[in-house]
């Protein structure tokens, strides 16, 4: 496929998802009321509140996000060479997911919840970081350091929420479904103006991943440092789950679908999938967060309930399609 008719259908798609977002969203309004919000930004009336204030903006949070988790599946899936690994795969979403259901049980929310909620995140990729560099971070290393640590932190999760009441434990349980309709101020400028600067740099080091791809010992024989340059890049990756997740809660099946769905379309070559995961992911988040809002109006779905369902469906045809070939 052509690589750059191929950019510019994935553009018009995003495109054409991001203004079904503004239109639809969870509340019906008229459309002649939608383009007069949209061609008269100072007039803020109800309708050019909810648009400009609400809908503009949770559009934006979405494609943020959502690249950022398929930048960080395209990641962890050349460093640890499996299509199957995803954002959450070393743990990190353990971490955070335990320092969001404190703040929960605490009272607090926004930007101190995002703050804690970081804060384990942080904390998790630490100690993956630091049990994997005892092994030259070798992939088995970081695989298992991830899988215990996300069980450690879940069951200490689980700890907290038996001991808490039923409103924290709801409250934490829609959390972790993820959602992003209580995204304020402070948070999105956390996610648009920390996330987007830390993805250049994979995009920077798209040659290091193909190198990295090929298998720790081709690449040490190419010359490459591959233990510092697996810690830079899972730095990275791991620091845009973080902000991802301590914003919008656990947003299931993004960084796994769209990096393995890209990479059958353009290839291996991360020079071409990294960007186009990029706009995928954002593609298929902001979808997601529209039929979240849409599907039962007045009442709104968890984001990650539908990212979920989709990437489900995704598997299992996929899955009948290899059974079918076999």
């Amino acid at each position: 496929m052509k690589k750059i008719p191929f950019f510019g259908l994935l553009l018009m798609l995003l495109a054409f998802v991001a203004a079904a977002g503004i239109g639809l969203g969870g509340t019906y309004l008229p459309l002649e009321d939608i383009l007069r919000a949209l061609s008269h930004p100072r007039e803020r009336d109800i309708c050019g509140t909810l648009i400009w204030e609400v809908r503009l903006p949770r559009v934006l949070m979405a494609m943020v996000i959502g690249a950022g988790l398929a930048g960080c599946g395209v990641v962890l899936q050349a460093i640890l060479r499996n299509p199957l690994a995803e954002p959450y795969t070393l743990g990190v979403s353990g971490g955070g997911a335990l320092g969001a259901v404190i703040a929960l049980i605490l009272g607090l929310s926004g930007l101190p919840m995002a703050a804690l909620c970081f804060a384990g995140c942080c904390l998790s990729m630490l100690l993956v970081l630091g049990l994997a560099a005892l092994k030259g971070f070798s992939n088995t290393m970081l695989i298992l350091s991830g899988v215990i640590l996300s069980f450690l932190f879940s069951s200490v999760m689980m700890l907290v929420l038996s001991l808490s009441s039923a409103r924290d434990v709801h409250a934490s349980v829609m959390w972790l479904m993820g959602n992003l309709g209580s995204v304020q101020g402070p948070e999105m400028r956390l996610v648009v103006f920390g996330v987007l600067p830390v993805l250049i740099v994979p995009a920077a080091m798209a040659r290091d991943l193909n190198v990295l791809s090929l298998g720790d010992e081709q690449a040490q024989h190419l010359g490459m440092d591959v233990a510092r340059t697996k810690a830079v890049l899972l730095i990275a990756a791991a620091l845009v789950t973080g902000m991802c997740v301590a914003v919008s809660g656990i947003v299931s099946f993004v960084g796994l679908v769209v990096p393995h769905t890209m990479r059958r379309l353009v290839g291996p070559d991360h020079h071409v999938l990294l960007p186009a995961s990029l706009i995928g992911g954002a593609t298929l988040l902001v979808l997601s967060d529209t039929l979240a809002q849409f599907l039962i109006r007045p009442l709104e779905l968890p984001v990650g309930v539908v990212t979920g369902i989709l990437g489900g469906v995704f598997f299992l045809g996929l899955l009948l399609k290899q059974g079918e070939v076999a």
